[in-house]
């Protein structure tokens, strides 16, 4: 046998998990295994073993398939001196993730010229070949699918976002994340400001456009949940003044009789979220100051708990006759 001949791979332990021949190893995994690190370069060869990522070898030859390259990413995050001692683990994020959550907004996996794999942010590892480190300060909990971990909806947008300039690729997938049922805008724009993402130009205009979106759901499960439950009728969308007096703010239903207000908080964290913040508890304070019942309701309850929300606003009513007579107001449309 000469330095040319193929030499046939040692065949290595099943998967306990599959039953199928292991297609994938670590460096660590095959030195673990017996197999030293001058077989293994003999195995790479033409027509042999192939080193897909440094420390990561595919144990077979022909094209890796879109599965491959998935997990030669996680064994290359999960590295011999790159995963701390009772770590948190790798899981696969952005655009890649995003697919496997089934987005037709994100292209197939057969598509991606890069694969992002999220770690903690003490992790040393670096970005090589088509996989891209992204780092956070806290990992979240992966999601399973296909059999890997995966980053939720919200913070595989994110990711995903991070890398792209397009403004219409980047608004397809915020509006999907939101119609498609995965999260509330609040959570996705919520990860875009922790990625420090809320200063370029054509993000702020995808997130200006979701929380429209999201405001506009809102308010029609708003009405829903009125019509469903037969609630009274209150004033919409209205502006609220004391008589030749400041303005008090607007409030998105309102029933004069009984000096009940609902307001949906469809507020993001953005950059002047305290400022927002201050500004709304004010306006709430100085209402109930004047006898104005506020009921504050939030997109994820509306949407989960219709019912008790629907029972949250009839008690308020109920309650007005208990209550010492509100301050008069104007009521003007918004």
């Amino acid at each position: 046998m000469n330095h040319n001949t193929p030499i046939t791979p040692r065949p290595l332990p099943l998967s306990s998990r599959t039953g199928r021949v292991q297609r994938l190893a670590s460096a660590d995994q095959l030195r673990d295994q017996g197999v030293p690190a001058a077989e293994v370069a003999a195995r790479c060869r033409p027509g042999g073993w192939q080193q897909l990522l440094p420390g990561v070898f595919l144990l077979q030859p022909g094209q890796p398939t879109s599965e491959d390259r998935l997990k030669a990413a996680l064994l290359y995050a999960r590295r011999t001196g790159a995963v701390p001692p009772q770590g948190p683990d790798a899981m696969i994020t952005g655009l890649a993730a995003l697919t496997l959550h089934r987005f037709s907004s994100a292209p197939p996996l057969t598509a991606l010229d890069r694969i992002d794999v999220l770690v903690p942010r003490t992790r040393r590892l670096r970005s090589t070949g088509w996989v891209r480190v992204v780092r956070a300060p806290e990992s979240p909990d992966p999601v399973e699918l296909t059999g890997l971990p995966v980053a939720p909806v919200a913070r595989a947008v994110a990711d995903a976002v991070s890398g792209l300039s397009d403004p219409e690729t980047v608004r397809g997938l915020l509006a999907e994340a939101v119609r498609g049922g995965h999260c509330e805008p609040g959570v996705v724009v919520r990860e875009l400001s922790r990625a420090r993402l809320l200063s370029r130009p054509h993000v702020v205009d995808a997130v200006d456009s979701l929380l429209a979106e999201g405001r506009a759901r809102s308010e029609q499960r708003l009405y829903e949940m009125v019509r469903k439950f037969a609630l009274p009728d209150p004033l919409w969308n209205v502006d609220l003044r004391l008589p030749g007096g400041p303005h008090l703010g607007g409030v998105d239903a309102y029933w004069p009789d009984q000096a009940v207000a609902v307001e949906l908080d469809t507020r993001a964290p953005r950059q002047d979220d305290d400022e927002l913040w201050t500004e709304y508890t004010r306006k709430r304070e100085h209402l109930e100051r004047l006898g104005i019942t506020v009921v504050h309701l939030t997109p994820r309850k509306l949407r989960e708990a219709m019912d008790q929300q629907a029972t949250v606003v009839r008690t308020a009513l109920m309650a007005a006759s208990d209550r010492q007579p509100a301050a008069y107001v104007v009521v003007l449309p918004r």
